[in-house]
């Protein structure tokens, strides 16, 4: 597999784990779904896989860290106020 064909293969991934997280947290309302849809998005990481994380640019940690917060917050939700 080339560097470009696994590149393009994790985007996918990504993408569709969040736009299936979008979907069930605006259509079904099912917001632990919604949290496990966004946390599975990370293994897809739509960044460079092979940097470090203390080598990769703030705004990517901001987006990494920002969504992890959001899949806790509607995990957390889920559990106790729905």
């Amino acid at each position: 597999m080339t560097k470009r064909s696994e590149i393009l293969m994790y985007r996918i991934g990504y993408a569709l784990f969040i736009a299936l997280g979008f979907y069930q947290l605006l259509l079904q309302k099912d917001y632990t779904s919604a949290a496990s849809s966004f946390g599975i998005g990370l293994i897809f990481d739509p960044f460079d896989r092979n940097q470090k994380w203390q080598k990769k640019p703030n705004w990517q940690k901001t987006i990494l860290l920002g969504q992890l917060g959001i899949a806790l917050v509607l995990f957390l939700y889920g559990i106790f106020w729905s």
